[in-house]
């Protein structure tokens, strides 16, 4: 997934369509010259609808389409015809998109399934004819109702990526190495902090021809959580991951430390990241020797731990037993 090609985050103003006004108008025929209100009702206006399609990986579609307005109701007509309704805009955006007020942040609806569709915002009602308004004692009522107006406003739509799994880690960890060595992903690899400047999705061959989706996500530092570094926004990534494999380099100064850190900052984030199963991972094995390796155990978390190296393949298949294990816990 190129960064050029991939988009997360997008910002636009959306207005749904105006409801039709209803008629105001009386039958008048050769036989039948006050034949009393036929004013029909007013269509409704056009609602914003989003919908799922899963060939669909990115809002890039989305990022230069900064208004989308649906189309106005028409007007009722007599003889007792409702106008026709405003057309729907139908916005397609990829599984796991989130769709937020811009001003309150509100989260107002997400779209979780192929085919699902969520009303984003509703087309205003068309207004009522005069016909609807006659009764016996008031038989020729000259007024109807105007339509009610759409809806409008910047709306945030904002894509999680779903993942079988999701790599966490500091800058410079291994991540983006390990996705190219388990994956035919290509992520960007290189000796500097933030080298992943956007998620990168692989699909991992297992055994018996079963395979899981591994997500790298950017790098994060201490202070993520309060927009430190790239900040919050790729922590959302992990909120869909059904597991976390923390990823932590052995020539770290204290790999129990910055497990810490990593965690912390999840739990600053959304603290109900803390119940996804979670695998730590210690990256550039190859580095160190048994005696350092027999330390750095002595202090490990509870949780499933692997030694592993990229560069030699030292526990890969290990470490893949060991995800899909958790994968279907």
């Amino acid at each position: 997934m190129a960064s050029s090609s991939f988009v997360d985050y997008v910002k636009i103003y959306f207005r749904s369509g105006n409801g039709g006004a209803g008629s105001t108008h009386m039958l008048h025929t050769r036989t039948n010259y006050k034949g009393g209100p036929d004013g029909g009702d007013g269509g409704r206006g056009g609602h914003i609808i989003l919908v799922g399609n899963e060939q669909l990986w990115t809002l890039l579609h989305l990022k230069y389409r900064k208004h989308i307005y649906a189309e106005n109701g028409v007007g009722g007509s007599g003889d007792n015809k409702t106008g026709a309704e405003g057309e729907d805009v139908l916005v397609e955006v990829p599984i796991g998109t989130i769709a937020k007020d811009a001003e309150t942040g509100e989260v107002l609806c997400e779209i979780s399934a192929h085919g699902e569709k969520k009303i984003l915002l509703k087309g205003g009602r068309g207004g009522l004819g005069n016909a609807y308004f006659k009764t016996a004692t008031h038989r020729t009522p000259r007024f109807s109702q105007p339509g009610e107006e759409g809806f409008e406003g910047w709306k945030i739509l904002e894509l999680k990526l779903l993942a079988d799994v999701g790599l966490v880690g500091f800058p410079n960890a291994g991540k983006s190495t390990l996705l190219s060595v388990v994956s035919a992903a290509k992520p960007k690899i290189a000796d500097y902090p933030f080298t992943t400047l956007v998620p990168n999705l692989g699909i991992v061959s297992y055994r018996d021809a079963r395979s899981f989706v591994m997500a790298d996500i950017p790098g994060i530092i201490e202070g993520a959580a309060e927009g430190k570094g790239l900040g919050v926004r790729f922590l959302r990534h992990i909120e869909r991951n059904s597991v976390l494999l923390f990823v932590v380099a052995a020539d770290a100064d204290d790999v129990v430390n910055q497990y810490a850190i990593l965690l912390n900052e999840l739990e600053k984030y959304n603290p109900e990241l803390l119940d996804k199963r979670r695998i730590l991972a210690i990256s550039k094995s190859d580095l160190i020797d048994k005696e350092i390796m027999d330390d750095i155990k002595k202090n490990l978390p509870d949780i499933p731990t692997v030694f592993f190296s990229s560069l030699t393949n030292l526990n890969i298949d290990k470490l893949k037993d060991i995800i899909w294990k958790e994968i279907n816990s």
